[in-house]
């Protein structure tokens, strides 16, 4: 029962996501999340406590906790700088091709509508580039006078709107050269010596393929 239980919650989850992504909050009903899932509207008032309850959990269940980039986040054999820059591909190729990441975006943006508490996503993204910039500034890969807290906050709020006006704009499928353009612009503020050359080709094919960005030292 306990299994099922799950599967249930799951397939309710993920077809909630996929029309909040597709719709948004107030076109989608109840009964659109039953229909799309193939489960009865009282399994949604049952496991979510309605459309309220099954939204906010979409948000949690990616977009604000962002479990599945852990191992990417802790890799201390990779440079914190480098593990910062890597996670940024991560976070955005999750928010163009996950659906309940998608969904979970679109829910905080359209939160304001939403009759319930919606988790603010963008404290652990911060968090963990306030920790990386640190390591990084304390390994000498940053300037001393960055402040990681004060310059994380403004990555991560940075790095949000150029996802979202890129989308907007122009599409996902350039939103990776939109953020190796950014990136080239930003780490040259970051370093302790930027560099007027042209940024080589550094990071580790493993972590990032086919990008060059130099997120090394002079």
């Amino acid at each position: 029962m306990q299994e099922r239980a799950k599967a249930t919650r799951r397939s309710l989850l993920e077809a909630a996501a996929q029309l909040f992504a597709e719709q948004g909050y107030a076109a989608t009903s109840v009964n659109d999340i039953s229909a799309r899932s193939g489960r009865t509207s009282g399994a949604v008032y049952f496991h979510y406590t309605g459309k309220e309850g099954i939204a906010v959990a979409v948000v949690e269940d990616r977009f604000a906790t962002w479990s599945q980039l852990a191992a990417r986040y802790g890799d201390e054999t990779v440079p914190p700088l480098e593990r910062l820059v890597a996670l940024s591909y991560d976070i955005a190729h999750a928010l163009t091709r996950d659906p309940v990441t998608r969904a979970g975006a679109r829910l905080w943006a359209e939160r304001t509508v939403i009759k319930a508490p919606v988790p603010d996503p963008f404290a652990l993204w911060t968090a963990a580039a306030t920790r990386l910039l640190a390591q990084a500034r304390l390994a000498g890969h940053v300037n001393e006078r960055v402040r990681p807290a004060r310059t994380a906050r403004t990555l991560v709020r940075a790095f949000f709107g150029l996802c979202t006006l890129t989308e907007a704009l122009e599409g996902t499928t350039v939103l990776d050269d939109r953020l190796t353009d950014w990136w080239h612009l930003t780490l040259p503020s970051l370093r302790p010596q930027p560099s007027r050359e042209t940024l080589p080709g550094t990071i580790n094919s493993k972590i990032i393929p086919g990008r060059s960005v130099n997120v090394t030292t002079p």
